[in-house]
């Protein structure tokens, strides 16, 4: 996949890599058990997120090769499905 169509998914994991650390303090400071699972809530949305946006890309680009034998396209949507509900 190509930086540039994933660009915001990077942007969205180092945001994430940022709330990880901020999230580890938390709990080394020994704060408020709500504010530290608010935290990790936001975290893991903001992960999936980035996970569905790496696979509609990865849909995307499926679909607009045309070029593939139907095969091929059956494969790479089993394939698309699977990763999916891995994240589901």
């Amino acid at each position: 996949m190509a930086a540039d169509e994933l660009k915001s998914v990077l942007n969205r994991l180092k945001r994430a890599q940022g709330q990880i650390a901020g999230i580890v303090r938390m709990i080394e400071e020994g704060r408020d058990c709500e504010d530290v699972i608010t935290q990790l809530a936001a975290v893991s949305r903001a992960l999936d997120r980035a996970g569905f946006a790496i696979i509609a890309t990865g849909l995307q680009q499926c679909m607009a090769d045309g070029d593939q034998p139907v095969v091929d396209r059956d494969q790479m949507r089993s394939r698309l499905e699977k990763l999916f509900l891995s994240l589901a």
